[in-house]
């Protein structure tokens, strides 16, 4: 099934070109609604996010926006779920064994909110599909854990003019940033270099809290509340639980945005 997508759809009600929220989502999103009110929630059930990866980051991302009622989910991951996911990979569980990891994702945020609609994308993500899969998105969870992608992400970013929330974890540790086009620096300004590949080790923990600050650098950014992640790498500290800020700027010379206007 490469290639295909899987499409749930949920129970919009739109009005004059307003989305808006039936009376069961009122009642279920009634402990956040006084947060931002329904005018905010309403900004949430018309939004768009592409999520890149299934996985140890993807799994806390993608549940936290399904539960928040971020109206549109685009998920997309060319694996199958493995017995060695399981430590980390929370939206899957053993009877997923064996299966597509967007066949299990896509089944698991339905349940969780029957009232968004899930893409799920079984295909990899590269220089001929991403740009397909990032139509309608606005914005770019990168839960990635190999740079050749992160940096097809970043690109892509810059070319729509989406953010990208980029975060990265290994064992204990872990990172974010929060990117925004033509304001703050870009993932190649950040990391004008990649670090060795190498297999990966990672607890369930860490990709926990980093796929949380993720998802709330995300609920932030389409409410326009608060202040994000930009121009600051976060650094998380498992063994000290301890986090620390790296102030970041944007490289003139870099090839992705330097000749863009700040």
């Amino acid at each position: 099934m490469n290639g295909e997508e899987i499409y749930h759809p949920g129970s919009w009600i739109e009005y004059e070109g307003i989305t808006m929220l039936s009376d069961g989502e009122l009642e279920r999103y009634k402990r956040q609604i006084p947060l931002f009110g329904e005018e905010g929630q309403e900004k949430l059930k018309g939004s768009a996010i592409f999520i890149a990866g299934a996985g140890g980051l993807g799994s806390p991302v993608s549940l936290y926006l399904a539960a928040a009622g971020v109206g549109r989910l685009i998920i997309a991951d060319n694996d199958a779920v493995d017995l060695t996911n399981l430590n980390r990979q929370i939206l899957h569980g053993g009877r997923s064994l064996g299966e597509r990891k967007t066949v299990s994702a896509a089944r698991r945020l339905s349940d969780l909110n029957p009232d968004i609609e899930i893409t799920a994308i079984d295909r990899r993500i590269d220089e001929e599909s991403i740009s397909g899969m990032v139509k309608g998105a606005d914005g770019i969870v990168d839960a990635m854990d190999t740079f050749e992608v992160r940096y097809l992400l970043n690109q892509v970013a810059y070319k729509r003019e989406i953010p990208l929330f980029h975060g990265g974890i290994r064992g204990f540790y872990g990172q974010a940033t929060t990117i925004i086009p033509g304001e703050t620096a870009c993932l190649s300004c950040i990391f004008p270099h990649p670090p060795p590949a190498e297999v990966i080790p990672v607890i369930g923990a860490t990709a926990g809290i980093i796929g949380s600050i993720q998802a709330n650098e995300v609920l932030k950014y389409l409410l326009g509340m608060g202040e994000l992640l930009t121009d600051r790498l976060l650094l998380w500290d498992g063994m000290r639980s301890e986090v620390d800020m790296i102030a970041v700027e944007r490289n003139p010379g870099c090839p992705v945005c330097g000749g863009m206007k700040r």
